[in-house]
């Protein structure tokens, strides 16, 4: 990071690609800026502001000499301020044909036929966004706004959380986010997911695809949402909608243009006689081309009366052409074609013009002036701004929109005709809709959503967006406890060193073991139980676990180990080489009425259990539907309060379960006879959920109290999980050696 040079504070827009085209003529690049949504919409806040663009240039560094790099990367800063990320053509086909849109592109877009789940692919989508950090290294610093663009890089903003902690990083996905049960499919979900969490703000297009990513966020990385907002590694991190709009100010005054009027002219001459139906797509199995076009079939097959006077202008911008899924594509588009125009077609009427190349924004234009319906039927998109800039573009607010219902613009468009992109039938009759609507039924359609496009554009987007995130700081998530760094970290191994009795608090579950599916599953390694062991055996420490298991469980796999026990959540008690023995007299006589409950909670949500202990009955619900367990978790916690009122019995909540057991039994009254047994001075104790609070609230300022997760705590210190614990402990024990 160069800091002499860098600004106090700026803001960087990270994207795959540069708002640049850059073409290499001779020995000379010529660059045109981008005309496009993500580049318009944030024109005014790079020149205004203090702002900067990071993004690969569309050319691959191998094709370049190591002077063109530097030209271009020179040439690039001066002009436009863009920094450049080169790649290799290896490496895009890796990571851009390959991950990018060989996995996440088909699988985002509800095609899991077409995705391929390759490691090779994983493996260079990890490492250029790892060169995409590496390249922000040289003019980021902390304190400074990051804004991510798209699923090309979704790991870059947990790089950069990692290694700037306190930049304000933006994410925003320009695709559709898949459901649950889609995005599972993915072996490295885990790790996308939080790649994401590395953001403040997290944007989506839809409400839907905001909710699919918090469903998949609690499904799989166990995380609760309140309110939009996760809370995540000490921070909290907001997922908000920002359907993006266009430049509306430069489509609804396109008519001011000499060149899209005499566009307008030639189209006008060309099609006289006849009403246009306009399709504008790039090449994609998404955009439901082919079922378009039987369904224009079909539309012709039943209105005969339509013969020689309509017209479907079929443009499809070229796209991916190499791959075998495209080219099969084109040709099934082609001869769908020549089968409309052969089988309905005649001597002075052709009934689709096909057009398989690009247009000029001002040719597009000029068509959807002259067009009297749009066809955007995508089977799948994320926003579709073409529908927009056709709505924008009919100054006269005629024409109409025909709008696939799982396009990202349906929700926003809803006076368009919105159509089901599989149902033909609905499709043809939609067609003829759209045709036979009257002029003030268009104009009273079309001006609402004109109104509604005017008032949110990509200005407005971008800034919203913007000024959303400079608002919400995610680390701003209050908690008592400090992370305990390598600084702190560093201070407790001091501490310990230097004392003379040492007493050391351990929970089990979550805190020394990763929680399993099954509670009897989570037995403990050879490892685990050698380092506590190795620990007892230094002289001045004694060894305490203090566990919510029973007593036989901790018997059976801590009994031989010569550290001290305590279980069930401190009925039970064991110093090493003693009996067992119960810290007070209980009843169990209030089981009969509380397990008959929990039984008929557990049968009502599947992958629950209920498992009975000593003194406790707990209702586990780690392996449940989250959305079905946190209705029944509330159910069940209404059906329980009065019923334990009056029983001399609690309702405990922890990780993933509720428990009920007596009042008078907590961790904290059973610790409290080991740290008055002795003058200890060093105390440690960890645990992660609340059943560890009581213990927390015993100990003194001096002691180390160690929260294990990110939940609030008494507890004076934080570690992320029990990778983190283990490593410390066996920290402590080197330090001792």
């Amino acid at each position: 990071m160069n800091e002499k040079n860098a600004p106090a504070s700026q803001i960087l827009f990270v994207a795959n690609r540069l708002p640049v085209t850059i073409h290499l003529d001779g020995e000379q690049f010529q660059f045109t800026p981008s005309i496009g949504g993500l580049a318009t919409g944030l024109k005014s806040y790079t020149e205004e502001q203090n702002a900067t663009w990071l993004g690969w240039p569309g050319l691959a560094s191998d094709d370049l000499t190591s002077s063109q790099i530097k030209q271009l990367d020179q040439e690039l800063l001066e002009k436009y301020r863009c920094h450049t990320v080169h790649l290799q053509s290896d490496e895009m086909e890796l990571f851009y044909h390959g991950f990018s849109n060989s996995t996440l592109w088909p699988l985002f877009h509800y095609f899991s036929n077409l995705t391929q789940y390759q490691s090779g692919h994983w493996e260079a989508y990890q490492a250029v966004n790892e060169r995409f950090l590496d390249k922000l290294a040289a003019i980021i610093q902390n304190g400074d706004t990051v804004w991510i663009h798209d699923y090309q890089l979704m790991l870059l903003p947990g790089l950069i959380r990692n290694r700037y902690p306190d930049c304000r990083i933006g994410f925003f996905l320009h695709i559709p986010f898949p459901s649950y049960e889609l995005f599972r499919l993915i072996p490295w979900r885990s790790e996308l997911l939080f790649g994401l969490l590395g953001s403040d703000l997290i944007g989506f297009h839809t409400y839907d695809y905001a909710r699919h990513f918090l469903s998949s966020v609690r499904r799989i990385l166990g995380l609760e949402h309140n309110l939009n907002f996760i809370n995540f590694d000490h921070r909290r991190i907001k997922i908000d909608v920002f359907p993006m709009g266009i430049d509306y100010q430069r489509f609804s005054t396109a008519i001011e243009n000499k060149e899209i009027r005499t566009e307008m002219v030639e189209m006008l001459r060309k099609t006289r006689g006849t009403q246009v139906i306009l399709s504008v797509d790039r090449l994609d199995y998404t955009k439901g081309i082919p079922e378009r076009l039987k369904a224009y079939a079909l539309f012709l097959e039943q209105n005969e009366n339509y013969k020689e006077k309509v017209t479907l202008i079929l443009i499809v911008a070229p796209s991916r052409t190499s791959v075998d899924t495209y080219d099969g594509l084109r040709r099934e588009i082609e001869e769908l074609v020549s089968n409309i125009n052969g089988s309905h077609g005649t001597m002075g009427w052709v009934p689709v013009w096909f057009f398989f190349r690009s247009f000029t924004i001002e040719n597009l234009m000029a068509f959807y002036q002259n067009s009297d319906a749009m066809l955007v039927t995508p089977l799948r998109d994320g926003m579709n701004l073409v529908a927009k800039e056709y709505i924008a573009s009919r100054f006269d607010k005629q024409g109409m929109l025909i709008i696939s219902e799982t396009a990202g613009a349906a929700s926003e468009l809803g006076e368009a005709i919105l159509v089901n992109p599989n149902d033909q039938q609905q499709i043809a009759s939609a067609i003829k809709r759209a045709l036979e609507m009257t002029r003030l039924e268009q104009m009273e359609r079309n001006g609402i959503m004109h109104q509604r496009l005017a008032r949110y554009d990509v200005r407005v987007w971008a800034r919203d967006f913007l000024d959303k995130l400079a608002r919400h700081s995610s680390h701003d998530l209050k908690t008592d406890t400090i992370s305990l760094d390598n600084v702190q970290q560093s201070r407790l191994i001091q501490s310990y060193d230097k004392a003379h009795k040492r007493l050391i608090l351990l929970d089990y579950d979550g805190t020394l073991k990763p929680f399993t599916d099954k509670p009897e599953d989570a037995w403990p390694e050879e490892e685990l139980q050698q380092l506590l062991q190795q620990l007892q055996a230094v002289e001045q420490n004694m060894i305490v676990l203090v566990s919510g298991r029973d007593r036989d469980f901790l018997e059976r796999w801590f009994g031989q180990l010569g550290i001290a026990l305590i279980g069930s959540h401190g009925l039970w008690i064991k110093n090493y080489g003693a009996d067992w023995q119960m810290s007070e007299s209980l009843d169990n006589s209030w089981k009969a009425d509380v397990r008959p409950v929990l039984e008929l909670y557990m049968d009502r949500t599947p992958g629950s259990l209920v498992e009975e202990k000593e003194h406790s009955l707990a209702w586990h619900y780690r392996r449940c539907e989250p959305e079905l367990a946190n209705i029944r978790l509330n159910e069940l916690r209404d059906a329980l309060i009065s019923l334990v009122a009056s029983l001399n019995v609690g309702i405990l909540e922890g990780n993933k379960v509720l428990e009920v057991k007596n009042t008078m039994i907590n961790k904290g009254r059973a610790a409290n006879q080991f740290l008055r047994a002795e003058p200890y001075d060093f105390v440690l104790a960890a645990g992660d959920d609340v059943t560890d609070e009581d213990l927390f609230a015993i100990l003194d300022d001096k002691a180390w109290s160690i929260k294990v997760g990110k939940q609030h705590s008494k507890a004076r210190f934080s570690m992320p999980d029990p990778i983190a614990v283990r490593l410390l402990l066996a920290e402590m024990l080197s330090s001792h050696r």
